[in-house]
């Protein structure tokens, strides 16, 4: 089950499909170096398995320590299309 409150980033819970790097490890460009962002079909998967793991109302919220999961932070899901998804820039 993904962890999306121990690491640095809520996506690092899960693998990137696109550059193979395991949960925890940051994205690579196909150079081998450090992306700058995490690829978008990581995004979207994290936001897959959040939703999957805590439901569609639920949000993740930066605190002092890290991370913190809100089962009701988004409200009706239907009010709040945009907020839909967590990871994904849009």
């Amino acid at each position: 089950m993904a962890d999306f409150t121990a690491h640095r980033h809520p996506v690092l819970a899960v693998a990137c499909p696109d550059c193979g790097k395991r949960a925890g490890a940051w994205c690579i460009r196909p150079s081998g170096h450090k992306a700058a962002d995490f690829h978008a079909s990581r995004k979207a998967e994290a936001d897959r398995v959040f939703i999957d793991q805590h439901g569609a109302t639920a949000s993740i919220e930066r605190t002092a320590d890290g991370w913190r999961i809100d089962p009701h932070g988004l409200g009706d899901p239907t009010s709040q299309p945009e907020q839909l998804a967590l990871f994904e820039e849009g």
